[in-house]
This record gives C-alpha cells, structure tokens and sequence, in this order.
C-alpha cells in the first residue's frame, strides 16, 4: 500500500510542476503580448515647425501606423519593380517584334517588287517565245493555248483568294504553272533546232577562211576577167586576205573526193556532202587533208595560196549541187539569216 501512495504523491508533484510551468508560460507570454501591443500603440509626435511665426503642425502616430505604412510602401514599392521590369521586357520583346515586322515588311515589298518584274520578265519571254514558234513555222496561238490555257490577259489578272493569300503569291502560283506548263514545247523547239543545227553541218553554210576572215574580191556570176579584160562567168567566189597561209575549213561535213593540181585551180580540193552537194577549194599554198578522209563542218583543210592562173593569194570557193554550180554567197548567210529570224 505505501508504494500507492508514494506513485500518487508523485503524480500529484508532477501535474502541479506541469500547471506551474504552464501558468508562468502564459504570464510570460502574456507579459510579452501585453508588451508588444503597448509598444505597437506607443505613440510618437511629430513636429513641423516653420521657419516663420506660422502655426507649428503636430502630427500624431503610432508604431502600428508606422509598421502599416512601411509594409504597404514595400508592397507598392515591390509590386512597382515587378511591373516596371515586367514593362521592360515587354517593350523589349515588342521592339523586338516590331524590328522583325519591318524586316518582314522590308522583305515583302521587295518580294512584291521582284514579282512585278518577273511578270514582266514572264510577258517578254512569251513575246519572244511567239516570235521563236513562228520563226520555225509553228502556230503561237496553238502553243500558247496550250502553255496558258487561254489567253494571255487572264495569266496577268490578279485576283484575291478565297483565304485571303497575298495577290502575290497567287501570281507566283501563276508562273510556276506557267513555266511548268512552258516545258513541252520548249523541248520542241530544242529539237527542231538540233535537227536544224545538224542539216546545217550537212549543207555548205559557214565562211571558208577560219575565224571569218578575209573579204571577196570577186563575186559569182558576170565579171571582168583579170587575165582577158573580158567579161564572163565566174562560177565561185573569191576571197582575200592579202597574204598567204590563212587557214582555209570545210564549209559542212563531207568526204574528201578530189585533190589536184591544174594550170588554172593549182591546188584544189573537193569535198562531197549530203543532198548531193560539193564544194571546191583552189588556188591553194598546201592541202591539208588526204583523199577519201572524212572531214567536219569547221576542220582545216588547207591554205590560202597563189598557185595556177591567179592575180595573189586568195581562195576560189565554188558550190555545186549535182551538176549545177550555185552562188555560195547565198549560203554563207543562212545561218546569219536564222540568226536574225530567232532575233
């Protein structure tokens, strides 16, 4: 029974140590609200006093009002950095843009720019195309319904989309049709110049003496003979450059047939071609190439001489088509004269 009562003594001890203790927690805090509230309402005077026999003004505060006028000055004072660096990056992310809006702007109206021109580049280059069609015996209006699908002026018509896309995007559209559209009968014509270009290396069509040069001294057809003083029929040409050794070239592709020497041509050459065409080459310093060789419009044959009955050193260039001589001045400006057609 004694360590009952010993257990209870000690209970009571320890409930009335915790109650003691609690009971001086609370003074002291209480002790320490009660101080801290007479502090916050401890009051201050403050005293504007002019520099005159004015009123002197007195102005009353507490700490509370202090402390409430310094937390709302710090919130204002933080929330106004906050907006201003906010501010700051905006209008810099804005001068940003807005630098980005000129460019893009800058970039447009040269976009634009380019455009129109190449519209106008687009216009020449179906004038040109027209011209080039019928320069080859082709029907424009025929290819041109075919590259535009109508006629012209609805090609150049800008008109607004549906979705509001700039006009010059449309026009864009437009001319990679137009050039998709112009393929076929570029290729056409591609190939009808290369068969042309082939028919012209078979047919006797460019100036004998390489690099164009020389004059002629004497045309086909009724002259004066130099030797007589007679008139007759000079049946080629004849071609000066006032000196020998000039280089002379095949006038198309052939095969070498004759190589001579007379009293009249001295040295002479001639070639075979296609369509039954021959062209001779007298009065020759040396000949070049040997009998039965093939030979290419342009390759050298021989040499401007003063040999067999001759005033100087020229050339003799003859044409012939089967058994008929022909005047090869003609010939020398067909390629000159399709040159000017394409033009």
């Amino acid at each position: 029974m004694a360590s009952v009562h010993e257990y209870k003594r000690l209970e009571d001890s320890l409930f009335q140590g915790v109650k003691n203790a609690a009971v001086s927690a609370g003074k002291g805090v209480g002790g320490g609200l009660s101080a801290f509230g007479r502090f916050l309402t401890r009051r201050y005077t403050v005293v504007f006093v002019p520099h005159s026999e004015k009123r002197v003004y007195n102005f009353h505060i507490n700490v509370l009002s202090i402390l409430c006028f310094l937390l709302v000055a710090g919130a204002f004072l933080g929330a106004s950095l906050w907006y201003g660096a906010s501010y700051n990056s905006a209008k810099t992310m804005l001068d940003d843009k807005d630098s980005s809006l000129r460019a893009a702007q800058m970039s447009l109206n040269q976009l634009r720019d380019e455009t129109a021109l190449l519209l106008r580049e687009v216009k020449g280059f179906e004038s040109a195309l027209s011209e080039t069609l019928s320069a080859l015996g082709q029907d424009p209006s025929n290819q041109r319904q075919q590259v535009y699908g109508g006629d012209l002026g609805d090609f150049f018509k800008i008109n607004e989309t549906p979705e509001g896309l700039l006009h010059e995007v449309n026009d864009v559209k437009r001319i990679r049709s137009f050039v998709n559209e112009a393929v076929e009968p570029l290729k056409d014509i591609g190939s009808m110049l290369n068969s042309q270009s082939a028919l012209l290396t078979e047919i006797p069509s460019i100036w004998p003496i390489k690099n164009g040069l020389g004059h002629i001294s004497m045309f086909f057809g009724q002259n004066i003979n130099p030797f007589s003083g007679q008139y007759y029929i000079h049946k080629g040409i004849d071609i000066s450059t006032y000196r020998s050794g000039d280089p002379i070239v095949t006038t198309a592709d052939g095969q070498v047939v004759t190589i001579e020497y007379t009293e009249d041509f001295g040295n002479y050459v001639i070639i075979r071609h296609k369509h039954g065409y021959y062209t001779r080459y007298a009065h020759m310093l040396s000949v070049r190439v040997r009998l039965g060789q093939r030979v290419q419009q342009g390759e050298v044959i021989g040499y401007i001489g003063n040999t067999g009955l001759s005033t100087g050193p020229h050339l003799h260039y003859e044409i012939h088509i089967g058994s008929d001589v022909v005047d090869p001045y003609k010939y020398m400006n067909i390629r000159s004269n399709i040159a000017k057609q394409g033009r």
